[in-house]
């Protein structure tokens, strides 16, 4: 057997990480949905921080990477290690441009300006790129959203996950826990300045390829994915006997679910809010998931299932919401009338991901990792 290609055992899922991993998504589509009835203003969401749960999500990743690559790196090529994180990843990056090139047609609607006039070989040409995940400049918005993925508004934080990769990879995982623990505080006090000098109050922003938001979305990435793999490597687990998946789950909700704090005249607030949570309750929320236990098998299952559903359904929903949103704006629909559309579309993108996990991003990622992580 080849070490360098091996394909190496995967460890025990922290079951309840996989857990909230789907609950944070399902979150992300409820938020993405009723963001639609919200007019762009903040203070009028509902579910009204849910972006935060891409910043959950860096940290559970960087979590993870710790927990399953730190002790492997003596078995384990950086190559290896990339192609094991892009039969992951990859996939379901490739199926999310496909759905979206397949249903931009749906969408056309005036809150989308682009679209206008924008050819089919146009659309192929940027799902094309889209699969590559290489953020494409402003030229290539064919919404007129600021897109650096204007097909599939969510992938750019899959290309911040990258990034986050690379960085473990190449540099990060040789770190001791002292200068570990040194860049995730650095990485904290940029995260602070941030959420309170944003204009809004918040720390939304990472998908457009220009300086600012490129900017916002190396902050976003780097206190909780960083800070996860120290959460990892400190072993810092909250033993939670009974409950850990409910009590962490409720936790997120709440967090995700909070009004808008301070109002117009208060933004600092609401930014102060939003660190607190990053820096401090999601890292109690990753230690109490990690360190609870599932007990009973339909617990186990529930997690289970979450687990495997939350990242194609992160990564296909938006094109549903694209579709969604353009109904609301053309009919003005108000939030009473477009409820049971809502419903429609929310079980619509579970029913999507799962026919894509089943179908496609199980079956392909057997054969490529049959394919190229296992040498005789």
């Amino acid at each position: 057997m080849n070490m360098q290609n091996s394909y190496l055992t995967s460890k025990p899922h922290y079951e309840i990480l996989d857990g909230l991993r789907g609950v944070a998504a399902a979150m992300v589509v409820a938020f993405h949905l009723l963001e639609a009835h919200s007019g762009g203003n903040h203070l009028n969401q509902i579910i009204n921080h849910g972006y935060l749960a891409v910043d959950f999500f860096f940290m559970l990743s960087g979590f993870v990477i710790g927990y399953a690559y730190d002790d492997r790196w003596n078995r384990m090529s950086t190559g290896t290690f990339f192609k094991r994180r892009l039969i992951r990843l990859q996939p379901m990056v490739i199926m999310g441009s496909i759905v979206g090139a397949a249903l931009f047609w749906f969408q056309d609607a005036p809150c989308y300006p682009a679209m206008e006039g924008v050819s089919a070989g146009a659309v192929l040409l940027v799902m094309l790129l889209g699969c590559t995940l290489l953020p494409l400049p402003l030229k290539w918005d064919v919404r007129g959203w600021m897109e650096m993925h204007p097909l599939n508004g969510p992938a750019w934080s899959l290309y911040y996950e990258y990034i986050g990769n690379i960085l473990y990879a190449l540099f990060i995982r040789k770190f001791s826990k002292t200068a570990l623990t040194v860049l995730v505080a650095i990485a904290a006090c940029f995260t602070v300045h941030r959420c309170l000098t944003a204009p809004a109050g918040d720390i939304v922003g990472g998908w457009a390829l220009n300086w600012e938001q490129q900017y916002v979305g190396l902050v976003r990435l780097m206190y909780p994915f960083f800070g996860g793999l120290l959460l990892s490597r400190l072993g810092w687990l909250i033993r939670t006997r009974k409950n850990a998946f409910g009590w962490c789950s409720l936790m997120i909700i709440a967090v995700l679910s909070a009004p808008r704090i301070g109002g117009e005249d208060g933004y600092w607030m609401n930014g102060l809010y939003e660190a607190f949570c990053i820096i401090c309750i999601f890292p109690v929320i990753v230690s109490m998931g990690a360190g609870g236990r599932i007990t009973g098998k339909r617990s186990a299952a529930v997690c289970k299932f979450l687990g495997d559903i939350s990242y194609p359904v992160y990564i296909t929903h938006y094109p549903l919401v694209y579709i969604y949103t353009a109904w609301a704006f053309n009919r003005q629909a108000t939030l009473a009338e477009g409820l049971p559309y809502m419903l429609l579309t929310f079980v619509g993108a579970f029913a999507l991901a799962y026919a894509c996990l089943k179908c496609y991003d199980l079956p392909v990622r057997k054969w490529l990792t049959e394919r190229f992580l296992k040498k005789k």
